[in-house]
């Protein structure tokens, strides 16, 4: 599934890690930071139920109300 992870702030490159500031920075790409350039989500989800235009899925690491931009079949082998 992806993702557009529309809270995210597209400002910021550098985070101290899990928001610890005795901790050096690091670039948001070498952390878990929400904030990203980019703000497209990947997830890797169990597909539920599909009626009209919702969607439900297991597992989605996503806050309520993100905005779904597609979702994609795993293809065989990379299960």
């Amino acid at each position: 599934m992806l993702t557009w992870l529309d809270r995210a702030r597209r400002d910021v490159l550098t985070v101290h890690p899990r928001g610890d500031v005795t901790r050096a920075e690091a670039g948001v790409f070498a952390t878990r930071s929400p904030h990203r350039p980019n703000p497209v989500g990947v997830h890797r989800v169990r597909l539920l139920e599909v009626t009209g235009a919702r969607v439900r899925v297991d597992a989605l690491e996503a806050l309520d109300g993100t905005p779904v931009v597609d979702l994609k079949p795993v293809l065989d082998g990379e299960r």
